[in-house]
C-alpha cells in the first residue's frame, strides 16, 4: 500500500483553508464592497459628477480607453526610466560608500536631505528650470533612489563578518570581497528597497505630473486626472486612478515574483514563503 498519495493528499487538506484566506476571501470582500458601492449610488440617486458608481467608471475605462492607454504608457514610460536609474545610480553609490566610510560620511546627508524633502515642494521649482517630461522624471528619481540606496548599503554593510576575516586571511582585494561576498549578501536588502522604490517612482511621477498638469502642462495619467477635474469629467477621474492604482499593484507583484525567484533557493526568507 502506498502512504504517499493519503499524506499528499491531507497536505492538500490541511493547505486548503489557508489558500482560501489568503487569496478567495480577499476578492470576495473585494468584491462585496464594489456591489455596496454600486447599490448606495443606485438608491440614493447620487449623480455621477459625485460620485460614480463601479459600472460606470468600468465604462469610461472602455469608452476612454484610447486617451487613457497614451497616457498610461507615458506615466510607466516615466516610471520605469527613472526607476532605472535609481537603481544604477543608487546601487553604484552603494558600493562605493562600502569601500570608503569617508566618503559615505561625506554624501550620505544630501541623499537623506534628498528624501526628507517632500516631492509636492520640489516639483514646481523643478518646472521653473526643466522640460515638464524631465521635471517629472527628476522627481520620480528622487523619489524612488534613497530606498534602494539605503536598504543596498544596509545589505553591504551587514556581510558576515567571520567570512570578512577568512577573505582578508586570504588576502583577498576589497573588490574580491565586494563582488563574491557583500553584493550576495546584499541582494535581498536590494530586492527589499526595489519593491518599495518601484511603488514610489509612480507616486514620484503622479505627483509631478499633478504639478505639470496644474500648469497646463504634461500627458500623463495624473494630468488626466486634473483635465477631467477640470472638466467635472469624475467618472474619467475615477477610471485613471483605477489604472494607477492596477499599475501599483502590478509593479509590487512584478517584483516580488523577482525577489522570490532570485532568492528561493538560498535564502530564508523566500524558502519560507515557498514551503
Amino acid at each position: 500500500m502506498d502512504l504517499a498519495e493519503p499524506n499528499a493528499a491531507r497536505a492538500r487538506y490541511r493547505l486548503a483553508p489557508h489558500h482560501f484566506i489568503d487569496y478567495v476571501l480577499p476578492c470576495i470582500i473585494f468584491l462585496l464592497a464594489l456591489a455596496g458601492w454600486e447599490a448606495v449610488v443606485r438608491v440614493q440617486n447620487i449623480p455621477a459628477y459625485i460620485l460614480p458608481a463601479p459600472s460606470l467608471i468600468a465604462t469610461t475605462l472602455v469608452k476612454d480607453w484610447g486617451v487613457l492607454s497614451v497616457s498610461l504608457l507615458v506615466t510607466l514610460r516615466t516610471t520605469f526610466l527613472a526607476l532605472g536609474l535609481a537603481v544604477v545610480g543608487s546601487v553604484g553609490l552603494a558600493m562605493i560608500f562600502a569601500q570608503s566610510k569617508w566618503i559615505e560620511r561625506s554624501f550620505f546627508p544630501f541623499a537623506v536631505i534628498l528624501q526628507v524633502t517632500p516631492v509636492v515642494a520640489i516639483a514646481p521649482l523643478l518646472l521653473i528650470y526643466l522640460t515638464p517630461q524631465i521635471a517629472v522624471l527628476v522627481c520620480a528619481f528622487l523619489v524612488a533612489f534613497f530606498p534602494i540606496l539605503s536598504n543596498t548599503a544596509l545589505g553591504l554593510a551587514s556581510a558576515d563578518h567571520n567570512l570578512l576575516e577568512l577573505m582578508e586571511l586570504y588576502r583577498a582585494s576589497r573588490w574580491q570581497q565586494l563582488l563574491r561576498l557583500r553584493l550576495p549578501s546584499a541582494l535581498p536588502y536590494f530586492l527589499g528597497g526595489l519593491r518599495i522604490g518601484g511603488g514610489l517612482a509612480l507616486i514620484g511621477a503622479i505627483v509631478a505630473e499633478i504639478a505639470a498638469g496644474s500648469a497646463g502642462q504634461g500627458s500623463g495619467l495624473a494630468f488626466r486626472i486634473v483635465e477631467a477635474g477640470f472638466r467635472l469629467n469624475i467618472p474619467r477621474m475615477f477610471a485613471a486612478l483605477v489604472l494607477i492604482s492596477l499599475t501599483g499593484i502590478l509593479i509590487y507583484v512584478m517584483f516580488t515574483l523577482l525577489s522570490y525567484l532570485l532568492l528561493r533557493r538560498w535564502h530564508d526568507s523566500a524558502r519560507q514563503k515557498g514551503h
